[in-house]
């Protein structure tokens, strides 16, 4: 494909990818009465992740990087907090929430890793 952006190389980024069509998957189960509520809105969070991470490391400032991390992670606990909904409301299985839980912790312990990577970078003031 030629060149590659920063964020592209990140494999934080390509599981934010991965997982995208995940959440796609597991949404088509809903029923068609959330088609203007949970379906859209899991999606839209889904996304988020994704994208945040690709516009904070493209970011110059090391403070803006880590609020768009930061975003990215508060997307992706929205993520978790509606699969909860879902399964409550018997959309998904226990099951189901168990197995995208796996993609959901390694995709916050890498945006965990990433932010305090770049907090190293940050000089302290005295």
């Amino acid at each position: 494909m030629g060149y590659q952006y920063s964020f592209e190389k990140l494999v934080v980024w390509q599981d934010a990818r991965q997982f995208v069509p995940e959440i796609y998957l597991c949404s088509k189960k809903f029923p068609n009465e959330e088609k203007y509520v949970l379906t859209p809105q899991i999606r839209k969070a889904a996304i988020s992740i994704v994208s945040n991470i690709a516009e904070g490391v493209s970011r110059s400032s090391t403070k803006e990087k880590i609020r768009f991390i930061d975003i990215a992670y508060g997307s992706l606990m929205e993520v978790y907090c509606q699969l909860c909904v879902a399964m409550d409301l018997k959309y998904i299985t226990i099951s189901d929430l168990e197995i995208l839980k796996l993609s959901i912790d390694k995709i916050a312990n890498k945006l965990t890793a990433l932010v305090k990577s770049y907090e190293r970078t940050i000089k302290p003031t005295i």
